[in-house]
């Protein structure tokens, strides 16, 4: 059997007369930029997100550097952020000519660990970006209390996080601003890059409207050093279709997530496999099913030779990446950050995926620890 680790096409297959006429639309409006799909989206999304405003830019990357700047952080400034994540957290911070500051995880959860957050704070601190990884929010309490005594920005990372919620409360409701990312892959996923901020600050809001166009208000009159970071008629006639689907989508999921959990402890895995941990005030929405395991390169080796994919994020913390060196990380510096770039795997996770494909694949999980 073929397990794939996501499979878009019977996605597609579902919604294609809507999207199919969303892009001929669009195509016949010949209105490409900026136009009523990207209005309608940034209202929906900003509603669906408990905020006033919707900020629609070309990606994720761009939609925490634009936030960055939106809440005032120049060059030479610190941000903490976590050293387990996609580069895209910490690459914005360096473009902001900001200087990341790596703190450690929580073990249960791979989020960033709060404790380890004061910690870090320095006179040159300006903000925090938490990352909602894998689905699941971070623990915001500890994190807006400490960003209100010490007058941070909270940059809520949630490229992989649309629809969590953390006690009630939907991400961008506990951050200054909350980024999205509409990769193809994410669980709003566009066909081609796309990225969205969402915020209640009134002035940031219009701030970071002003960078996307090359920082020009009204047009051809520019006050501040901006970019062209828009997103795309075309790709937010496309989320507009999926939309509505997102909760049901978030669901599947869960309900994927929990097949796996009985799967693998019926499996008498437990001696070599952790499922992962979900905090009981989250919603968290599945973006990655992300086990522990040890050997778990080989694991993967053996998972591919019998069909399954599956994805390491990630493999080489951002403290211990090249282009950081001049920071002076080395290893064993974030030591549960290091241990879980050893451990983590993810395994094949989209809302279509069908109970016999997870059999298989804990099955051969099953096989590889039973030699």
């Amino acid at each position: 059997m073929k397990v794939p680790m996501l499979d878009l096409t019977e996605q597609y297959q579902n919604l294609k007369e809507g999207i199919d006429n969303a892009v001929i639309d669009v195509m016949s409006s010949a209105q490409f930029i900026l136009g009523q799909n990207v209005k309608k989206l940034e209202a929906d999304v900003a509603e669906y997100s408990n905020v006033k405003y919707g900020i629609g830019v070309a990606n994720g990357s761009d939609a925490l550097h634009i936030s960055l700047l939106g809440c005032g952080v120049k060059p030479g400034d610190e941000v903490i952020c976590p050293s387990f994540t996609f580069f895209a957290t910490a690459g914005a911070i360096a473009r902001a000519g900001a200087i990341p500051v790596f703190v450690d995880i929580d073990e249960k959860t791979f989020n960033i660990d709060p404790v380890k957050i004061e910690e870090a704070i320095t006179e040159k601190t300006k903000a925090i970006i938490p990352v909602h990884l894998y689905g699941q929010m971070v623990d915001m309490e500890p994190i807006s209390e400490i960003a209100k005594k010490h007058g941070l920005a909270v940059i809520e990372d949630a490229a992989q996080a649309i629809g969590a919620e953390y006690k009630g409360k939907k991400v961008g409701e506990l951050g200054t601003t909350a980024c999205y990312s509409f990769f193809p892959t994410k669980n709003l996923g566009a066909y081609g890059d796309g990225g969205m901020i969402v915020t209640n600050d009134d002035e940031i809001a219009e701030k970071m409207r002003v960078i996307r166009v090359h920082g020009s208000k009204p047009k051809y009159y520019h006050h501040i050093l901006g970019y062209n970071s828009r997103l795309d008629e075309l790709q937010a006639a496309i989320l507009n279709v999926k939309f509505p689907h997102l909760n049901d989508w978030s669901k599947q999921r869960i309900n994927n997530a929990n097949t796996y959990n009985e799967l693998i402890n019926n499996s008498g895995l437990s001696e070599h496999v952790v499922t992962p941990y979900q905090e009981e005030h989250n919603y968290h929405i599945y973006h990655q099913y992300t086990i522990r395991v040890q050997e778990r390169d080989e694991l993967q080796n053996f998972l591919k030779e019998h069909g399954v994919s599956t994805m390491i994020y990630y493999p080489m913390p951002l403290h211990l990446q090249p282009v950081f060196k001049e920071l002076g990380y080395k290893e064993g510096d974030l030591p549960i950050t290091e241990k879980a770039a050893a451990e983590a795997l993810s395994l094949p996770m989209f809302p279509e995926l069908k109970r016999e494909q997870q059999e298989y694949v804990v099955s051969k999980i099953k096989e590889f620890y039973s030699k």
